[in-house]
């Protein structure tokens, strides 16, 4: 397949690249990666998603079989104080690339987020459950959902949670500096979701590039916890002398609106191609392990 990774410079992006590359996943071989593939990655600095003649220009004699979109602004608090940039990564990008793709001929593969949910249930959320987000961010991305849907019939909507992967900027690496920089943490409690490593997230994207099991997935580590939890296995795993104390979400406020229950069932993947994902207990502990042998956090 001739695939093309757009956001090839971020946390997925640079996972998926890499899977290519190798031949493998951590979880291990999807057929795709036993087929020659021809794999090309994109970033911000290359294509601007937002401009609809650009990616035109782009896409323009190319003739790719699958685009991955991993490319948004996943700035929260950000979207709050910019819905126009928002807007633009996270709605109009993925449509110009729906278009792009329906003209092409190419399947599309676009990944989401859990804010499309309100947060008040107290059950994980299944694909088919409304969508109701709170938040600048979660508005957007449900836009940009909308119009993969709208206009791409050979897509996937790939909705994860709580990303952290060997790249990039993450969750698990600002409690890992925090925890050994200042020894005590106060992490808010009140908040539960699915921790998702990176690795097995890209597992599955693979799976699904190869199949033609269109429509809306939920694709996140098994098991939840809340990030106050998450925190204390962080250090655990990581070996690091540090109290972490619980707080709730009021004690820490932020511009935008958090949801307090986001966690997500894959039932998409159970009924077709299959979820592997793995505890998210035993991914973090994958993840540590990795990150300390080969000296990468």
């Amino acid at each position: 397949m001739k695939i093309l990774i757009i956001g090839s410079k971020g946390q997925l992006g640079t996972e998926l690249t890499q899977c290519f590359a190798r031949g493998n996943t951590e979880l291990g071989i999807p057929a795709l990666l036993r087929a020659k593939n021809e794999v090309r990655g994109a970033d911000l600095d290359e294509l601007d998603i937002s401009d609809l003649q650009a990616v035109r220009r782009f896409f323009d004699g190319a003739q790719y079989d699958c685009v991955v979109n991993c490319a948004a602004y996943t700035d929260v608090n950000g979207c709050e104080s910019h819905p126009d940039i928002a807007l633009k990564a996270n709605a109009l990008g993925p449509r110009n690339l729906a278009l792009a793709c329906v003209e092409t001929g190419a399947k599309l593969v676009h990944v989401s987020t859990d804010y499309v949910f309100s947060g008040d249930g107290n059950v994980p959320y299944l694909e088919f459950d409304r969508c109701d987000p709170k938040s600048v961010y979660g508005k957007s991305k449900l836009f940009g959902e909308e119009y993969v849907r709208a206009l791409c019939p050979r897509s996937f909507i790939v909705r994860t949670a709580w990303l952290y992967g060997y790249h990039g900027k993450n969750f698990v690496k600002t409690i890992v500096r925090a925890a050994r920089e200042r020894g005590g943490l106060r992490v808010v409690d009140d908040q539960r979701g699915n921790p998702t490593n990176a690795a097995d997230l890209a597992h599955h994207v693979i799976k699904l590039c190869a199949s033609e099991e269109y429509g809306v997935y939920h694709a996140t580590g098994s098991g939840e916890c809340s990030w106050y939890e998450f925190a204390c296995e962080i250090v655990a795993r990581f070996g690091i002398s540090a109290k972490v104390s619980p707080c709730t979400t009021e004690e820490y406020p932020t511009p935008a609106k958090r949801p307090a229950y986001s966690s997500l069932r894959n039932l998409m993947l159970e009924c077709t191609v299959g979820d592997e994902f793995r505890d998210w207990r035993e991914a973090l502990s994958a993840y540590a392990e990795r990150c300390q042998r080969e000296g990468l956090l």
